[in-house]
């Protein structure tokens, strides 16, 4: 008896310790367990939460892109309706222009011009009554009346010209507004692999379910419960208890999306936070029950291979509790060996969890970076094209006077010698106009000197010039299919646009080489993608360079058309040679696609637009012919005090009758005095502006002006560069520096037909 006790309390002896420092463990490992799962909870919600904002971010960026767009800056809302459909094709998104009263100007899931409906179904026109118009709206989930597809909408405001409607002097002009389907952001929930019992939720500021990692498609557009509502109510984040649409009870973590106040609701059942517990009691029980049934051997061999397994247990809950890696090392114990093996693959898919999240806010960053970077070398290269334009603006104007003080002395001189000297000067005044107009190449086609060319033509006389800039070793191919079809153009930019990728396939073949350039007649289809998507359908003329020299990596190839990117040595590149070759394909109504193999070569592509204008005819004056004349009376405006004295003594000598003007408001005080004041002075026959002036009325403003109140005065404009776009009907445009001849012919004939 006294050995059945004695052991009894041997064994007691063993169990009680042991069962207590099991216990202990147990919950230690519970207690640790828990606080990690929380702590991982709420990073993941807040990751969650993040990553939405980070989507909405970028659908705002877009609208801010568009809300900067030229053609919307200009009031040109076709031109802005074909961009806005290009960025954010229907039906999936919309773009919807509205102005400051709430209506819609157009809606890129409808066609232009047709009657659109109020706004949508939004509640953005409510959150605007609260909050300034100058800030982004996130409207909260609707249905569409449109497509009857669920969707939410971004608006920003577009700012006009410079003035006092807000802080930073600019009025806001438009509302731009941004409509999307909720799929895109439940893909986004459904990229994110949570646990499969895990559940996630986007709810907006009504408590409606936007999107859902689990049946989406019976939850979507369904309210919350109300006791959630309440306790997400005007906090940013916290943890409660709570009953999930599904009717699984859990433990809930909700954090803010930053930009539109809505909530991420992170779920995971009470049954799987439980089964820690549960695990450990279960090998609690065992452990106890086999004590008591082998005794003190067992219960001393269970504290020898119990004890050590439950201290790594303990070490291995702080280590999943700070975040560090936990290994699975087996005791050979299944209840602790499997305790260990479920921590240690918790350790690793919370920290494969966390790499994969900071890899994708990295990446997010990365590509908000790279936007921001794209976006600052098109400012770059927009600013390029001012600077230039402005140049070519004044130095046009600077040769307009040596143009035509040249032409006067070659009239009025019978000197020969004074006569080859002229010539002479008129050869350098045609170079340095050349030289000019290369200095447009990055900014707006200019409508005088556009032309409709037969292609094949040009194309070979752009090759005479390219061969003076390449090597005796590189042998240049030229191929013209029969009836190529006619492109309207400026000849000089497409001259300098083959000239610098001529140069760069040169650089790219050393030791010389092939260049193959060929033009062909192309129809772009509906569902045809070769060219790219920002390629309308239509008919188009290709003409392609191939080199057979080194090529490029597609890291190079996805850099070559950043404006100053290049792979040359300081000093030897601009990196503007393909993108003043892309911006002119575009301004042609195309696009460049560049395509390159690491060893094999490079080919581009210009897409250019078939005109259906028949090709112009190049105007051709015989050097040293006799003056023109012609008659009548002439208003002519100009602010340039020297082209102003040239020009007005030409034209009195080609015996027109001249009445001057300094500026657009000048002329028209003037043509309102010949009207109101009995001056003996008729009303002009012409009117000859230029088109960049000084002042509130510009040359295509005067223009404008002149047809509405004087419908049959002939308006002839004359411009050396400019930026904007001049659509006023029946107006010729001559570019800077014209000839005497021309100008005088071209008025002759406005005045004959009026």
């Amino acid at each position: 008896m006294r050995t059945r006790t004695r052991f009894l309390l041997l064994v007691l002896s063993v169990l009680v310790p042991s069962f207590i420092a099991a216990a202990l463990a147990v919950a230690y490992v519970y207690r640790d367990a828990q606080q990690a799962q929380d702590r991982s909870m709420a990073e993941t919600a807040r990751a969650m939460a993040l990553l939405v904002d980070n989507e909405l971010e970028k659908k705002e960026e877009l609208l801010h892109a568009l809300a900067g767009a030229p053609s919307l800056e200009r009031g040109d809302l076709v031109e802005f309706y074909q961009h806005a459909r290009r960025a954010a094709p229907p039906p999936e998104s919309v773009i919807v222009l509205f102005d400051l009263d709430g209506r819609p100007l157009l809606n890129t899931r409808r066609p232009y011009g047709s009657d659109l409906p109020p706004r949508g179904s939004s509640n953005i026109a409510q959150l605007m009554q609260h909050q300034s118009l100058a800030r982004t709206f996130v409207s909260d989930l609707f249905v569409s009346r449109t497509t009857g597809g669920r969707d939410i909408a971004l608006q920003v405001p577009v700012y006009g010209a410079t003035g006092n409607g807000n802080p930073g002097g600019r009025p806001i002009r438009y509302l731009l507004s941004l409509g999307m389907n909720v799929a895109s952001l439940q893909q986004l929930l459904g990229r994110q692999r949570l646990p499969a019992a895990w559940l996630a939720t986007l709810m907006d500021r009504n408590g409606l379910v936007v999107a859902r990692t689990r049946a989406p498609e019976l939850y979507l557009g369904k309210p919350v419960r109300d006791t959630t509502r309440a306790l997400v109510r005007g906090v940013q984040e916290t943890m409660y208890e709570s009953r999930t649409l599904d009717g699984i009870d859990s433990r809930v973590y909700a954090s803010t999306v930053p930009g539109a106040d809505w909530k991420i609701l992170l779920s995971i059942p009470r049954s799987e936070l439980r089964q820690a517990p549960l695990r450990a009691a279960a090998l609690l029980g065992g452990m106890m029950t086999l004590l008591l049934v082998i005794g003190l051997v067992a219960a001393r061999r269970f504290a020898n291979r119990a004890i050590a397994p439950i201290d790594a247990l303990g070490r291995s809950a702080v280590a999943l509790g700070t975040g560090a890696e936990v290994r699975y090392q087996p005791a050979g114990w299944a209840e602790l060996d499997s305790v260990a093996h479920h921590l240690a693959d918790a350790s690793t898919r919370i920290r494969q969890g966390r790499t994969e999240m900071e890899a994708r806010v990295a990446a997010a960053i990365a590509a908000t970076e790279r936007a921001q970077s794209a976006l600052l070398k098109n400012q770059k290269l927009e600013a390029l094209g001012r600077l230039t334009g402005g140049i070519a603006h004044e130095y046009n104007n600077l040769l307009q006077t040596l143009t035509t003080a040249l032409q006067l002395a070659a009239f009025t001189t019978r000197d020969d010698k004074v006569k080859n000297l002229i010539q002479t000067c008129q050869r350098t005044v045609a170079r340095a106009t050349t030289l000019t107009g290369q200095l447009g190449s990055f900014g707006r086609m200019q409508e005088a000197r556009r032309t409709t060319v037969d292609l094949c033509a040009q194309l070979r006389s752009a090759v005479q010039l390219m061969k003076g800039s390449l090597r005796g070793n590189v042998a240049v191919e030229v191929h013209c299919t029969d009836d190529v079809w006619p492109v309207t153009l400026e000849p000089l930019q497409f001259d300098v646009a083959l000239l610098n990728l001529a140069m760069n396939a040169r650089d790219a073949m050393p030791d010389g080489g092939v260049l193959r350039l060929e033009a062909r007649n192309i129809t772009i289809d509906a569902g045809d993608a070769g060219a790219g998507p920002a390629l309308a359908r239509g008919d188009y003329v290709l003409v392609s360079m191939v080199d057979s020299g080194s090529g490029m990596t597609p890291e190079v190839m996805a850099r070559a058309l950043d404006p100053f990117f290049t792979t040359k040595p300081p000093g030897q590149g601009t990196g503007l040679g393909l993108p003043q070759a892309y911006a002119f394909a575009t301004q042609a109504g195309g696009t460049l696609v560049l395509d390159s193999i690491p060893g094999i070569g490079t080919r581009v592509d210009l897409y250019l637009a078939r005109a259906r204008d028949a090709v112009t005819a190049p105007p051709g004056v015989a050097d040293g012919a006799a003056p023109a004349h012609g008659s009548g009376t002439v208003l002519f405006v100009e602010d340039d005090a020297l082209v102003r004295e040239a020009v007005l003594r030409a034209l009195q000598e080609s015996g027109f009758e001249v009445m001057v003007a300094e500026d657009g408001e000048a002329a028209l005080r003037l043509l309102e005095t010949l009207e109101t004041l009995e001056t003996g002075k008729r009303r002009p026959d012409v009117v000859f502006s230029d088109v960049v002036m000084p002042g509130q009325v510009s040359g295509i403003d005067l223009a404008g002006i002149l047809r509405q109140r004087y419908p049959g005065l002939p308006v002839i404009l004359a411009t050396g560069y400019t930026e904007q776009q001049i659509a006023v009907p029946d107006v010729q445009v001559l570019a800077k520096p014209y000839a005497i001849e021309q100008l005088v012919a071209v008025l002759s004939q406005a005045v004959v037909q009026d």
